[in-house]
């Protein structure tokens, strides 16, 4: 967990601790430190969501067929990208995905990367983060299997052959459970140890290997956006196969 707190998270519990604890309530909640609701992945978030909205309302008045700027050829190959990993992983109606997929993309580097930026730190280092969006996939691609199968998706629960469904009825729940902690786990972990790495090689020396490790966390921030929404289209077309 992050131990200390970022000047962004400050000012939101020096002016907004009031809001935080009003929303805590109506959930029936309470702030451990009522002085202090905001934790610094609940900030962080906040602030990636207000920077892709910004950045998204900038680029939609910058688009052009004729002179594309800069920031729609980045935005046009990453939709490019994932596209057609999409396309590869789905097949044809991948295009019916690729909203949650391009989203959880962008969302998820912007989170890892973030804190690269002295000041800030990286939501994705906390538990919470990671098993939120792994929910989203989870719900996901449940609820797209079960929109085209309908009560039919559940056999792929049963197996192959009835008399065996006592035995694999527990084993797929697990198995599909099991996907929800893969998701997370494996997105927390690796962010959690780059940027404890990188925070400890930046308290030793101050130029060469602080710029090598945090080459190594910005690779290892992109890979990890891209190994999640990998899984996320792996399981939503294992949800929308055709054998179930």
């Amino acid at each position: 967990m992050v131990t200390h707190e970022a000047w962004l998270t400050k000012l939101f519990n020096e002016y907004f601790a009031d809001f935080a604890n009003w929303l805590l309530a109506l959930f029936g909640q309470k702030a451990e430190n009522p002085a202090e609701p905001w934790a610094d992945f609940m900030v962080m978030q906040i602030l990636v969501a207000v920077i892709l909205i910004l950045l998204f309302a900038v680029l939609r008045t910058r688009l052009s067929v004729a002179r594309p700027g800069g920031m729609q050829h980045i935005f046009e190959m990453i939709h490019g990208f994932v596209s057609e990993e999409a396309e590869g992983q789905v097949g044809h109606d991948s295009h019916r995905h690729i909203v949650l997929f391009e989203t959880l993309f962008i969302f998820l580097i912007f989170c890892n990367l973030i804190g690269i930026i002295p000041g800030f730190v990286s939501p994705t280092q906390v538990i919470y983060v990671p098993v939120g969006c792994a929910l989203i996939a989870f719900v996901y691609f449940n609820w797209v299997g079960i929109r085209k199968h309908g009560f039919k998706y559940a056999k792929h629960f049963v197996g192959p052959i009835w008399w065996l469904a006592p035995l694999m009825i527990p084993i797929e729940v697990i198995g599909t459970l099991a996907r929800l902690l893969s998701l997370s786990v494996r997105l927390f972990a690796n962010m959690y140890a780059g940027e404890q790495v990188t925070l400890v090689f930046l308290s030793l020396t101050y130029l060469v290997a602080p710029a090598i490790f945090m080459g190594l966390h910005v690779f290892v921030g992109l890979l990890q956006a891209y190994i999640f929404v990998l899984l996320t289209m792996i399981y939503v077309a294992g949800a929308v196969a055709e054998e179930h």
